[in-house]
């Protein structure tokens, strides 16, 4: 079975997330779990745990269709010691909160060097990070979403991801969210079934289908290679839509959430539907 659904608003509550992705018609949903511009965040109250675990239950949402988002501000691949340090505590305060809510997935940005140190060594203390939160918490796995590649930007190329999976000691805990616009952006043609299909075996062979265990589904303001960071409604932009033809068709997508980012949250229902209408196409 195929996990659609989109990134609802957690606003009054986590315990809200499952009943606006109910009412959107998903089968999957991302969210934030405290505010995602915000360092500090008050912790999850025990009524917040129930109602979220009680609501997941009653619309019949399980952990492997639900795709929690840390927050903007986390660089695991810092080059100073102390906003490194603050990142890592922050990124394993949002594991833990994933573990409260019972959840087994954490969606991130990888990290950026900020031109001071080299892509070989924030590589290393990305991996590194992970490492110390995995050790940290039980039961969550760490998943890197593929980036754009703005700025400094890490994890626009395929062997950024799978040189971080490689240093990643516990590799049943860490897999791999695509971003079909950032990867669009970073170079990766998707404008087509065949340029799709040829990009996706770029993954499989560099990174591999197996770690893959999440998607972003949006369509793309900015051009191919632009490395841009400009998400679009999937009808509109410069991807098209053979790609999401594409990957309802394709056996890596089975089983995973894959979760709108797209701009206008009043056509969420209309593009699930769509995309479920793909797989009998």
């Amino acid at each position: 079975m195929r996990y659609i659904g989109a990134h609802v608003s957690a606003s009054g509550g986590v315990e809200n997330a499952p009943v606006n992705a109910h009412n959107l018609g998903a089968n999957a949903f991302a969210l934030f779990t405290k505010n995602q511009r915000r360092w500090q965040a008050k912790p999850l109250t025990a009524d917040n745990i129930r109602k979220f675990k009680q609501r997941c239950q009653q619309y019949g949402f399980l952990p492997e269709q639900i795709l929690p988002h840390d927050s903007y501000l986390i660089n695991l691949g810092h080059p100073e010691a102390e906003p490194l340090q603050r990142s890592r505590d922050a990124f394993v305060d949002e594991m833990q909160r994933c573990e409260q809510l019972g959840l087994t997935l954490l969606n991130f940005h990888p990290g950026s060097h900020l031109k001071q140190i080299s892509e070989q060594d924030c590589l290393a203390r990305i991996a590194e990070s992970i490492n110390l939160a995995l050790d940290a918490t039980r039961g969550v796995s760490a998943i890197i979403e593929n980036t754009a590649g703005q700025g400094s930007n890490l994890g626009h190329r395929f062997e950024h991801l799978a040189a971080i999976i490689e240093q990643v000691e516990d590799k049943s805990r860490v897999g791999v969210c695509l971003d079909t616009c950032h990867t669009f952006a970073a170079g990766y043609d998707l404008s087509s079934f065949e340029a799709a299909a040829s990009s996706f075996e770029q993954f499989d062979n560099i990174v591999g289908f197996d770690y893959l265990k999440a998607m972003h589904l949006n369509g793309s303001k900015s051009t191919l290679g632009s490395r841009v960071d400009r998400h679009h409604s999937l009808h509109q932009g410069e991807l098209g839509t053979e790609l999401f033809a594409f990957l309802m068709t394709h056996h890596a997508t089975l089983g995973i959430p894959l979760v709108l980012e797209t701009i206008d949250d009043t056509l969420w229902a209309d593009e699930i539907n769509w995309l479920r209408g793909l797989q009998q196409s």
